[in-house]
């Protein structure tokens, strides 16, 4: 297959390249390098530096890529708090680099994409865990603006054809088991890269929010999925719409929960160091638990995590950090 991943500098993005790579495939790369690396890249795929806001790069770029097969979609920002302060930037990015991006696919003909969602769309969950028939609510406009792009690709699809397979998912976490690629964002928000920064060297302490949660040790409990399982999903979905399969949405996760101070422990286990903690109050707008059921995936797509455990999940995650305590260096 030849594909097109928008967004493939990133981190979810350029494990599922990689993967591609891995896999036989053959593939171009969009990105703006926003918060991508070009280092990140796998050298055998085909990159195109620009913005998808920018309709005559889009179109350059599909008037060379004759025999796309498919698309894949990361290119999104995507931090919740930052949504919350400028919340136009991401109706910009998000929405009008999609829409672009689909009119030009659908003057080019190319009418499958695969999107990379999230479980922002949910909200405050109604249930535990989150099914994907379950009401969507965002609480930001990261979460808004995700569940917007999905509905854009439901109405393009109705107007023009367009078959699309929508992933929500959890919590991402860990790296590609080679050490080549892994996780380095500026400011970075996920947990498990920023508990690693206290063995690292790069920070004195990770602070807890809430202490005081319905859940059995008082913190909050997420789903975590390892990177590549989700770039494995990416590529069962594609294969799903090549087979001719109907537009969908997708949860993915592990189903399991983890509170922060077991993360925390399970850090301290896998690098055999000390990791300072402090007790701070509760972020607002922070859900008790989050956990997924992916019951649908692994029966439509035939997907099933290998990396579901989370100490293999830090593991492969430290041995990124340990390698390259600088990220890419770039």
């Amino acid at each position: 297959m030849r594909i097109l991943v928008l967004g493939g500098a990133g981190y979810i993005g350029s494990h599922t390249v990689y993967a591609l790579a891995e896999a036989g495939h053959s593939v171009a790369v969009i990105d703006n390098l926003e918060t991508g690396h070009r280092a990140a890249v796998h050298p055998s795929a085909t990159f195109y530096q620009g913005d998808l806001r920018d309709r005559n790069f889009v179109d350059s770029v599909l008037e060379q890529e004759t025999e796309l097969d498919a698309v894949i979609h990361f290119a999104a920002n995507s931090l919740v708090a930052e949504s919350m302060r400028d919340p136009l930037k991401y109706y910009d990015n998000n929405l009008c680099g999609t829409k672009t991006m689909l009119e030009s696919m659908v003057a080019h003909g190319v009418d499958k994409i695969v999107f990379s969602s999230t479980a922002a769309t949910y909200g405050i969950p109604e249930r535990v865990p989150i099914r994907e028939s379950d009401r969507t609510e965002p609480v930001n406009p990261y979460g808004e603006t995700k569940l917007s792009m999905e509905k854009m690709f439901k109405w393009v699809g109705k107007a023009h054809g367009l078959r699309f397979v929508s992933l929500r998912y959890f919590n991402a976490a860990g790296a590609h088991v080679s050490g080549l690629i892994g996780e380095d964002h500026h400011p970075e928000t996920h947990l498990i890269p920023l508990i690693l920064q206290v063995p690292a060297g790069k920070r004195e302490f990770i602070s807890i929010f809430g202490t005081d949660y319905a859940t059995e040790d008082g913190t909050c409990v997420r789903d975590y999925i390892h990177v590549t399982d989700l770039a494995q999903a990416h590529i069962k979905a594609v294969e799903y719409l090549m087979e001719g399969g109907h537009s969908e949405i997708f949860n993915l996760g592990n189903g399991v929960g983890f509170s922060v101070r077991q993360v925390i422990d399970t850090a301290r286990k896998v690098t055999g160091l000390p990791i300072s903690e402090k007790e701070e109050a509760r972020r607002p707008g922070d859900p008790d638990v989050l956990i997924a059921s992916s019951d649908k995936a692994r029966e439509l797509l035939g997907w099933k995590p290998e990396h579901d455990s989370l100490e293999d999940i830090i593991a492969t995650a430290w041995n990124w950090h340990r390698r390259n305590p600088d990220g890419y260096r770039e």
